[in-house]
């Protein structure tokens, strides 16, 4: 009686244990979505942003209209982010483009003091961090997903179920400091006069 009771628990025990894998499966894979939605929503706050920016620099600096053609394409090329390393990719050039227009702001000090300026800026900056944030979130629950689909033994039954690993969001920021040019003066003697 004992040896047919451990035969069925032997038995049953490894379609329990790829019944609680696959639970764990779809829980990450759930949370990787769910954490790469909170990327979206501050990509679609960015991208919304764009616009406003151009036209505020656009009325001071006119002659700057490659730099300002080059973020609206970049922003029109944006579609379905779906696969997560082209996304980072545009998203990057997208970044490369904002902080080229937040560079032009030095050379047109009235733009610098544009109340709407300072505050779509300071609008950018927000964005920018909690877009970091929702990088860290995402980045963490695919390492959690990662760690599991790879991991023995449960990578056994992953590959059953056809998982495979996930894939990092990394996006510089726009809003990342330029090195500061400092330049110091010939005429300066000695005690600094």
């Amino acid at each position: 009686m004992l040896s047919s009771w451990l035969i069925a628990i032997l038995l049953i025990s490894p379609f329990l244990y790829a019944g609680y894998v696959y639970n764990q499966l779809v829980k990450r894979r759930n949370q990787v979505r769910e954490a790469w939605s909170g990327i979206d929503v501050q990509l679609k706050r960015r991208h919304n942003l764009i616009p406003n920016l151009v036209t505020t620099v656009k009325s001071y600096a006119r002659h700057e209209k490659d730099v300002l053609e080059e973020i609206t394409e970049q922003r029109s090329r944006i579609s379905d982010p779906g696969n997560v390393k082209e996304t980072g990719a545009k998203e990057n050039n997208i970044s490369k483009s904002l902080k080229t227009l937040l560079g032009l702001v030095e050379a047109y000090p009235e733009l610098k003091a544009d109340k709407n300026f300072l505050t779509l800026q300071n609008e950018l900056v927000d964005i920018e961090d909690h877009l970091q944030y929702a990088r860290r979130y995402y980045n963490g629950c695919v390492r959690e997903l990662n760690n599991f689909v790879e991991s023995f033994p449960s990578n056994l039954i992953c590959r059953l179920f056809g998982a495979r690993p996930e894939g990092f969001f990394e996006v510089r920021r726009a809003t990342e400091r330029l090195v500061p040019s400092v330049s110091i003066s010939e005429s300066t003697d000695a005690n600094g006069e």
